[in-house]
């Protein structure tokens, strides 16, 4: 079976190689949640700061390599860094079914960060690299959904593991052996392309209008601009897994609840990217406002009401929203680059999902500070303010490069 992208066909297991690597970036941190709240009968002697460390370190140390793999994609063979980075991720899974002390499940913690952040900028760039127009989008769509699909089956499979035994969890940071297998498809499909250099890609580039890509082969000032407004985006919805959980606790509501909302929250975040251009299609170049106006109104309805259907409604619009949002900013990504230099715009881009949900935490715990509140409403009031007031401004530059579709 060949699949259309755009330009040419490709062999279906060509995709399913892509999709695993988009698959796997859910993974990283996943298999810890599930025995945080046992890790301190675990381990007695452990303090807080090891616990926060070892459900943190990973999208610490994905971050600067994500940033560091989008660089090499230019100068080194991109599949042998795939199969590194795959190799280290495997790796950190087999150290962790071996490690029963704390140090070694933080230092294991790191190194998967490490091989997460070498692939995570591949699970677009290979995308970039094969698709081109509507398709590129639709797959984009696609890798979004499947990543978040990934996140909501793989939390119930180590939930029920971690029941078991605690080491079980980690089982699932073994699944990188199955990309592993699908790379060397990977490497015969790449090899039939034509590499992509400043060449070729002056012939028919897929910048948008009035980008200025200079010596670096990147709109500079067109990144920023994506990178700041989907990291901030990101800040706005992460709040749903972070703090709901405490939400539901103070509200007084059953704590199962939790679990649910939170896998509707994500069940809604993929749900946009198997239909993502029959929405671009529906709601036109105002595809970003009326996302924008989702999370809105999502985080609204959680602030507002206590009921337990109206806020399962508001974790719904909130993530549809963001499903819609992502992906378009990967693809908007691409057509501010050129074909060689996306795959590092992408890491860019795609880095700053990182970044959210590090800072995320930190932020509502000054302005909590700030404002004298020490209520679990206040972190979703005043998401839910930034983001009226993102909408506002996106409103008044809906006609800018960024916003309109």
């Amino acid at each position: 079976m060949k699949i259309e992208t755009g330009r040419g066909r490709i062999p279906l297991i060509t995709l399913l190689a892509i999709w695993s690597i988009s698959a796997l970036n859910a993974l990283p941190g996943l298999a810890v949640s599930p025995i945080l709240g046992e890790l301190q009968k675990i381990f007695p002697r452990a303090t807080e700061l090891d616990i926060q460390m070892l459900s943190s370190l990973p999208s610490l140390m994905i971050i600067p390599f994500v940033l560091l793999a989008g660089r090499l994609t230019e100068r080194i063979d991109n599949i042998r860094l795939l199969q590194i980075g795959l190799v280290i991720f495997v790796s950190s899974g087999i150290l962790y079914l071996m490690s029963d002390k704390m140090w070694q499940l933080i230092a294991v913690s790191a190194l998967l960060g490490v091989g997460s952040g070498l692939i995570i900028p591949l699970s677009t760039g290979l995308i970039g690299r094969f698709f081109v127009g509507r398709y590129r989008t639709k797959q984009f769509g696609l890798s979004s959904a499947i990543t978040n699909l990934t996140l909501v089956i793989a939390t119930i499979i180590t939930g029920y593991l971690a029941e078991v035994e605690w080491h079980l969890p980690f089982i699932v940071y073994l699944f990188p052996i199955v990309s592993i297998i699908l790379s060397f498809q990977l490497r015969k499909a790449l090899s039939q392309e034509p590499e992509p250099s400043p060449e070729t890609d002056n012939t028919d580039n897929g910048l948008r209008p009035h980008v200025q890509v200079g010596n670096s082969g990147i709109g500079v000032h067109h990144l920023i601009e994506v990178m700041l407004f989907y990291g901030l985006v990101t800040y706005l919805v992460v709040i749903v897994s972070l703090n709901l959980p405490f939400l539901v606790e103070e509200r007084g509501m059953p704590t199962s609840l939790s679990g649910t909302y939170i896998s509707l929250f994500f069940l809604a975040i993929m749900a946009p990217g198997f239909f993502l251009n029959r929405f671009i299609d529906a709601l036109g170049r105002s595809t970003q406002l009326w996302s924008l106006l989702m999370i809105v109104v999502g985080l609204g309805l959680i602030v507002v009401t206590s009921n337990v259907w109206l806020v399962g409604v508001g974790c719904v619009s909130a993530g549809v929203g963001y499903g819609i949002i992502q992906p378009i900013m990967y693809d908007r990504t691409t057509h501010i680059a050129l074909p060689h230099k996306s795959t590092f715009a992408l890491a860019c881009v795609m880095a700053m999902n990182y970044v959210a949900i590090l800072v995320c935490p930190f932020v509502i715990k000054v302005f909590k500070l700030i404002m004298h509140d020490s209520s679990e409403l206040f972190a979703f009031q005043f998401n839910a303010f930034l983001a009226a007031l993102t909408l506002l401004v996106a409103f008044v530059y809906r006609k800018s490069a960024l916003f309109d579709n």
